[in-house]
């Protein structure tokens, strides 16, 4: 059955390491740390990003596309026992999530190309993504990883993120492996990209921790930087 969903505002901004601690600070005494953060505060994501070999997803973002989607397999802080596929979308600031949990087992049959049987998958978005895979001829492209630093806040279903140490692997088999080869996607790895996800309105006084209106929004996408290698 398909999710109900609905679209969310998304704000994404690269601020220099000085700004990210102040801001860090501000935050703290508002906001509540992620629950599914380890004792520093953290978590490790590593996704999988799919496209296909005319870079649809990728000239999409560059393009400036009002409405896309991205497909992904995700995980964190290197645990395989809950792996999700999501498929995102987005029209201009708001965006949208689905997702489905699939096995590891089955995470390794489609990096492998071994795709008949999400034909008949219990999942909608394994079989979305499996006719995508046929007819859109979507592959896994690029590996991505990076540290996330999230807070929370539930006047307005608040999300506050600070995204540092991206890395990037083209060799999409290493996804379920510990000794990942990756390297660094960004020109500054101190730099942080905040995102700021909220449903209908913004918090004021999030505004004014944040300081919003000080900050230059930027189109940054990790998959877009991870793509610059290949």
């Amino acid at each position: 059955m398909e999710q109900e969903k609905h679209y969310r505002h998304e704000l994404k901004y690269s601020i220099p390491y000085a700004e990210y601690l102040a801001m860090r600070m501000r935050l703290r005494a508002v906001m509540t740390t992620d629950p599914h953060t380890d004792e520093s505060g953290l978590y490790q994501i590593r996704s999988i990003y799919f496209d296909n070999s005319d870079d649809k997803a990728l000239k999409e973002k560059i393009d400036g596309i009002a409405l896309r989607e991205k497909f992904r397999i995700r995980y964190y802080n290197d645990d395989l026992s809950f792996i999700t596929l999501e498929k995102k979308m987005k029209v201009d600031n708001l965006c949208v999530k689905y997702d489905a949990p699939i096995t590891e087992d089955e995470c390794r049959r489609i990096l492998a190309g071994d795709t008949a049987f999400m034909k008949d998958h219990p999942e909608d978005l394994v079989r979305e993504l499996y006719v995508k895979m046929k007819y859109q001829r979507l592959r896994p492209r690029v590996l991505v990883s990076y540290v996330r630093e999230p807070y929370i806040y539930a006047p307005g279903n608040v999300r506050v993120t600070f995204d540092s140490q991206i890395r990037t692997s083209l060799f999409t088999q290493e996804f379920l492996n510990g000794g990942v080869s990756d390297i660094s996607a960004t020109d500054k790895p101190q730099d942080m990209i905040l995102e700021i996800k909220y449903d209908a309105f913004l918090p004021g006084v999030i505004q004014d921790l944040v300081r919003v209106t000080s900050l230059r929004q930027q189109a940054f996408s990790k998959y877009g930087a991870c793509r610059r290698f290949g």
